[in-house]
């Protein structure tokens, strides 16, 4: 079995200390050795948010962590913001930003984006996630609660879940937002074979973001991927993926010198109507923690769209 690259490791201890000793990390890696102390990769630290917690079983038994933000106990209808992988602090920080009348809904099933995508291949999968969601709220807040908007959130291998969602038409049709942080891949065609050596991309893992990506620039969706420079080697980067979609949708990107939030520093930028791509400099791991830890100002970014 070939040994677990260094990056990976590092990335997995930052998000899951506590699991790294006790599991295996899948789908081996090949990114650049480079280390740099330029950007300051500014971490935001955990603390007590105002606002109601709860945790109940999800899909295959992993718990879901909820939290409703202050000042919503009023409501009937929320804003639901559903996260997919990584420590639930940071995504319910940046619901807490937002203000009244938001939920967070963090989903951590596992390592690698297969097993999210084929968790909620079964469109029951999210219909059920989603009915939990609302029986947890409303017993929470001591009223009957509905969402009067759905917004998905996927952080790396999270966005499985995103791409299998979207795949069915009911569900694309009820998801009013998106938000991947550098979490765009699929694999080379043949397996492993590089662009430069004459490999292509596995389009069909991009079909549905391509979908929702037409869906936006008509204002009918919002739409914002954030990516690092991170080249995995054995799949295709997030650089490569949202390449693809900005030519197949007929984007152009725009060379910016831009910082972004925590020290990250912007790149390029790619918009048209509400769907935005943000390419950020760095590709070490710490760059691609960057990219989650940034989540309540991007997340704030595509509520303003």
């Amino acid at each position: 079995m070939r040994a677990v690259p260094q990056v990976i490791v590092l990335i997995a201890t930052l998000l899951f200390p506590a699991a790294v000793c006790c599991a295996q990390l899948p789908v081996p890696q090949s990114p650049s050795p480079m280390v740099e102390h330029t950007r300051a990769h500014v971490r935001i630290t955990p603390r007590e948010l105002a606002g109601i917690t709860r945790t109940f079983a999800g899909p295959l038994g992993k718990p879901i962590e909820l939290f409703i933000t202050a000042k919503s106990q009023s409501t009937h209808k929320l804003k639901l913001v559903v996260h997919f992988f990584g420590t639930p602090f940071i995504p319910q920080y940046a619901v807490a930003q937002l203000g009244a009348d938001y939920a967070v809904a963090v989903v951590n099933i596992g390592s690698g984006s297969g097993i999210y995508d084929r968790t909620f291949t079964e469109p029951a999968t999210f219909d059920s996630l989603l009915a939990n969601i609302q029986r947890e709220t409303t017993a929470a807040l001591g009223n009957v609660v509905a969402f009067r908007s759905i917004t998905l959130s996927g952080f790396s291998a999270g966005h499985g879940a995103i791409r299998a969602i979207l795949r069915d038409s009911r569900h694309f049709a009820n998801v009013n937002a998106v938000l991947l942080l550098d979490g765009l891949h699929t694999s080379y065609v043949p397996e492993g074979t590089l662009l430069e050596k004459g490999g292509t991309l596995d389009t069909r893992n991009l079909d549905a973001f391509v979908r929702f990506g037409r869906a936006a620039m008509r204002g009918e969706k919002r739409f914002i991927i954030t990516h690092s420079e991170i080249f995995p080697g054995t799949f295709a980067s997030t650089t490569e993926t949202t390449d693809y979609l900005a030519q197949t949708l007929g984007i152009v990107r725009l060379p910016v010198l831009r910082w972004g939030p925590g020290g990250m520093q912007q790149l390029s930028d790619a918009t048209r109507g509400r769907f935005e791509i943000l390419g950020f400099a760095g590709n070490t791991a710490p760059d691609h923690i960057d990219q989650f830890q940034g989540m309540p100002t991007f997340l704030r970014l595509l509520e303003r769209r």
